[in-house]
């Protein structure tokens, strides 16, 4: 899975401390996800992941390549349900 996505952040302490909303890339016009709650985050070499719930009241997993300042989507749960695209 390898959706490019534009995220907007809270930047307090440094840049890009959290996201608070997202939209993928690739599709004009779609519909803006705002993050109700980041659930968890971790650091990898070159990257940072926020597993977040968004206002559709699915769970995301969202990586930022910092080296690049990009965003991608890594992972997607349908609330209440099973592992999808």
């Amino acid at each position: 899975m390898n959706f490019e996505l534009l995220v907007e952040c809270y930047s307090g302490f440094r840049a890009d401390e959290r996201p608070l909303r997202f939209a993928f890339a690739a599709e004009p016009g779609a519909p803006q996800y705002d993050v109700e709650e980041v659930l968890d985050q971790w650091y990898g070499l070159g990257y940072q992941c926020f597993k977040v719930r968004a206002s559709d009241g699915n769970i995301y997993i969202l990586r930022h390549e910092q080296g690049e300042d990009r965003w991608r989507l890594d992972s997607f749960r349908r609330a209440g349900g099973s592992s999808g695209e």
